[in-house]
């Protein structure tokens, strides 16, 4: 059987699950291919959660170590995405619990790994920021995985084990305390003085 390599320009044709799969073989150089595939969402996903680039550096770092040592526990005809995100809460998880820290609002996410609108400026994006560290960590955490990482609500069902119109449910009211925190810090601000 002719596989195709990494290095073969068509590798980025294969389904992530056939990526992983192959891993889950030994054929753990294929590793880099997700490594390449998902670094960057993760790193986002972790920093856009707790604020800390250091620290999400690390955590991704340790996810992708744990996909190597648990690749055996990776189901054929499970999607990816979903198995890897549950890899990654458990491992922000682990490290939070040993830290036993609270996120200060002073270590908000830096702009720049936002969705930046050409409208909007920076008071408003400064705001947003605030607002969503003002969320509870599994609002907080619900909203970054269906908003800023695109999963879709059937891969948060399957990763939150609940169903579908659960997580609609959630993500409805997450959206609602976020709008209640953007208008609320928005009302209580005076002009041009953000403080974050």
């Amino acid at each position: 059987m002719n596989a195709q390599r990494d290095d073969d320009p068509m590798s980025d044709a294969i389904p992530d699950e056939e990526v992983m799969l192959r891993v889950r073989n030994d054929e753990v150089e294929n590793l880099s291919t997700l490594f390449e595939r998902y670094h960057v969402a993760l790193f986002n996903f972790f920093l856009r959660f707790s604020g800390d680039a250091d620290g999400s550096e690390d955590l991704v770092q340790d996810v992708f170590y744990r996909l190597l040592k648990y690749r055996r526990s990776y189901k054929p005809g499970t999607s990816f995405r979903t198995w890897m995100y549950q890899v990654a809460r458990n491992a922000r998880n682990d490290r939070f619990r040993k830290q036993h820290d609270e996120v200060e609002l002073e270590a908000a996410p830096v702009v720049t790994v936002l969705p930046v609108d050409p409208v909007d400026d920076q008071q408003q994006l400064s705001r947003l920021k605030y607002a969503l560290m003002q969320l509870s960590e599994d609002k907080r955490e619900l909203l970054l995985l269906t908003r800023f990482q695109g999963l879709k609500y059937d891969e948060v069902a399957r990763l939150l084990q609940c169903e579908v119109g659960a997580v609609k449910v959630r993500v409805h009211r997450a959206l609602q305390k976020l709008e209640d925190h953007y208008r609320r810090d928005f009302l209580r601000r005076p002009k041009g003085n953000v403080g974050v």
